[in-house]
């Protein structure tokens, strides 16, 4: 006959705050941004090339799925016309 394995036994302490209680998270956000030798952050130009970048790497993505939204709009209205 087997022997159970004893669980081990789980206690949770209770501090008396709500479940809406954010001020711990609150805190800890502070204290993130309160550090003054952070890393500097990004200028205007780098921002704008950023932007730049992004919008020519979607632009064929958006180019195919606008083709493939006439396609289907085409192929409706054919289909619509002739019924």
């Amino acid at each position: 006959m087997a022997k159970k394995e004893k669980k081990e036994k789980v206690i949770y302490y209770d501090d008396g705050s709500t479940i809406s209680d954010m001020s711990p998270v609150m805190d800890s956000r502070r204290r993130l941004f309160k550090n003054d030798n952070s890393k500097p952050r990004a200028t205007e130009k780098e921002k704008l090339k950023t932007f730049f970048q992004v919008f020519k790497m979607m632009l064929v993505p958006t180019g195919v799925v606008l083709l493939v939204l006439l396609i289907l709009y085409l192929v409706f209205a054919l289909i619509a016309k002739s019924a």
